[in-house]
């Protein structure tokens, strides 16, 4: 009888990667395979929900269990004041703090990581990621790639450059905030090279995170792909057209108010909604328009005590499976919940408020599937209408519907489930 194969998924700390590798982790435990979770300790318990097998990290860090769990709500917390500001302007304020941030961890997860790959002794890693870590690349066995952000992840010279919230024909707003970017990082690039050479792994000129010589897979379904002066070898770079999670059915609560109207869902991540104030003020506009909404408001539910009639508040939602009852997406574009309204079917309203959110949104007006209300702009007077001119859009909606059809089609989790274990064959 053949072995059972292990593979060891590593998302990074943010519900978007890990949801996302839950989908292709089910897909695999289907076709037979032993899927794991390698998780930062404040993500325990997630992966367990849906049956899996954790492995937490035991980082070498000053911090204890209980602040790594709050240290980046802490520190979206501190940056809430600079997501009013645009793309370029959150270059210095924001992105430059963030991949110091996040390198940091990199270096703290290194030894742990290499201690529990030794141990688990995997047959394939997949990393959904946005930096390298030299563990997984001398783990003995092969590494996929899940790009899980934006496809504006791999540059490209049709491509806008990522976190720039650009259109494609923009050249002169590409090439500003792409000298401005790379002067920026330059100091966090310089130091992240210094480590991975350190430990014996090369780096990429100008980027954080390498392809994998094995297998690259992008969620980035058809309508919103971009055309690229270099296309992907298809042999190493597989697209996703699907790539949900399953959830148990989910069923609307009762409304006191407008009960058969509408249904919108609202996000903006569990990062995002530390941004209370917005979230009020959002809570207020909404409450008079003729609309239910279900919103996500994250770890900071005890901050409401007062809900409109026509509002539910919940700290968590199983997101696919509220969206098959919803007719729009209110969101921060982020790729999981771009692409979800995508598979599902759903106009997405964006209001990002950083990193490829704004890539995202621009996207979506620029193909025709969403509308870009940016934070820089009163994205709050402009809402009302958005709303209801994405509600009664019948050309979008049509578009929209051949495009769920199309993507649920694909089987996006059972593709990657197949690639990743195709790499395995004798």
């Amino acid at each position: 009888m053949p072995k059972e194969k292990l593979i060891a998924l590593f998302p990074e700390a943010s519900f978007g990667a890990a949801l996302n590798c839950i989908g292709i982790a089910q897909a695999l435990r289907e076709l037979g395979a032993r899927p794991v979770f390698i998780c930062h300790a404040h993500f325990q318990g997630m992966f367990a929900e849906y049956g899996f097998a954790e492995y937490p990290l035991l980082l070498d860090s000053p911090l204890s269990a209980a602040e790594h769990q709050h240290y980046w709500e802490r520190f979206i917390e501190r940056n809430i004041p600079y997501f009013d500001q645009t793309p370029l302007a959150q270059i210095d304020s924001y992105v430059v703090p963030a991949w110091e941030a996040i390198i940091d961890t990199a270096i703290e997860a290194e030894k742990p990581l290499q201690q529990l790959l030794a141990r688990l002794k995997p047959d394939a890693i997949v990393l959904d990621n946005v930096v390298m870590f030299p563990a997984i690349a001398r783990a003995g066995c092969p590494w996929v790639r899940m790009i899980s952000c934006a496809e504006t992840e791999l540059p490209d010279a049709l491509v806008p450059p990522y976190l720039s919230g650009c259109s494609a024909a923009d050249r002169a707003g590409r090439e500003a905030f792409e000298r401005h970017y790379l002067a920026a990082v330059a100091p966090a690039h310089g130091r992240f090279a210094s480590f991975l050479e350190s430990c014996g792994h090369a780096c990429v000129p100008g980027q954080f995170i390498e392809e994998s010589p094995w297998l690259n897979l992008l969620l980035s379904p058809t309508p919103v792909r971009y055309a690229r002066a270099q296309p992907l070898d298809p042999q190493r770079f597989v697209y996703l057209d699907g790539c949900v999670r399953r959830e148990a059915p989910y069923v609307p609560p009762e409304f006191p108010q407008n009960n058969d109207a509408p249904l919108v869902y609202l996000s903006f991540g569990s990062l995002g909604a530390a941004d209370v104030g917005m979230m009020k003020r959002l809570i207020a506009t909404v409450a008079s328009l003729p609309y239910r909404f279900l919103i996500n408001v994250g770890a900071y539910r005890e901050q409401y005590d007062s809900v409109p009639d026509n509002v539910y508040l919940n700290s968590w939602f199983p997101q696919p499976a509220v969206l098959r009852e919803c007719q729009l997406f209110i969101h921060h574009g982020g790729n999981n919940s771009f692409c979800e309204a995508l598979y599902f079917g759903l106009p997405s309203l964006i209001i990002p408020y950083c990193w490829d959110g704004h890539d995202n949104a621009r996207r979506a007006e620029e193909v025709g599937v969403g509308r870009y209300l940016p934070r820089y702009e009163d994205p709050l007077a402009a809402l009302p209408a958005a709303l209801q001119q994405l509600l009664e859009d019948r050309p979008m909606q049509q578009r929209l519907k051949a495009c769920s059809a199309a993507m649920q089609a694909s089987r996006g989790t059972e593709v990657a489930a197949r690639a990743i274990l195709g790499l395995l064959q004798a």
